[in-house]
């Protein structure tokens, strides 16, 4: 339990999880039905370099981080990320792993000219992916 905490106030206090050797949280699981997806831009898109992504969230609700609320989470956007953050591990916060403790549903993003792939994944009141994860369908879309 020690080495758990301890994660979390090094989480909190770099802004970054840390690996550490410890057991992963417990995890919460998903309602039935509950589904997580991008409303815009489309798959496929061709954006300028300020892209709104809009997050969308069905058959629960969004609450900020450390809210301890049934059926609720909150969304983390993932920018060219290629294998999903561990299950029972806090999602990392870095600037592929974007946090939105907040509650927020939306964000505008600054992107380099090129093609990005785009995901959400919500997070429980502890940044921890849902059991089973809770997942967007990855797109891309292309920056001129």
């Amino acid at each position: 339990m020690k080495r758990i905490l301890l994660a979390l106030a090094l989480t909190a206090l770099t802004g970054t999880a840390m690996a550490v050797d410890a057991p992963g949280l417990p995890l919460t699981k998903a309602p039935s039905g509950a589904d997580v997806y991008i409303i815009s831009p489309s798959d496929g898109a061709t954006v300028g370099r300020d892209v709104t992504v809009r997050f969308g969230l069905k058959g629960m609700g969004v609450a900020p981080a450390g809210v301890t609320k049934e059926h609720t989470g909150h969304h983390h956007l993932l920018v060219d990320v290629k294998d999903l953050p561990a299950a029972g591990q806090p999602i990392p916060n870095d600037a592929n792993h974007i946090h939105f403790g907040g509650g927020q549903t939306q964000t505008t993003l600054k992107l380099t000219p090129g093609t990005h792939t785009l995901q959400l994944e919500l997070g429980d009141r502890n940044h921890v992916p849902f059991d089973p994860a809770l997942v967007s369908k990855k797109i891309t879309i292309h920056v001129k």
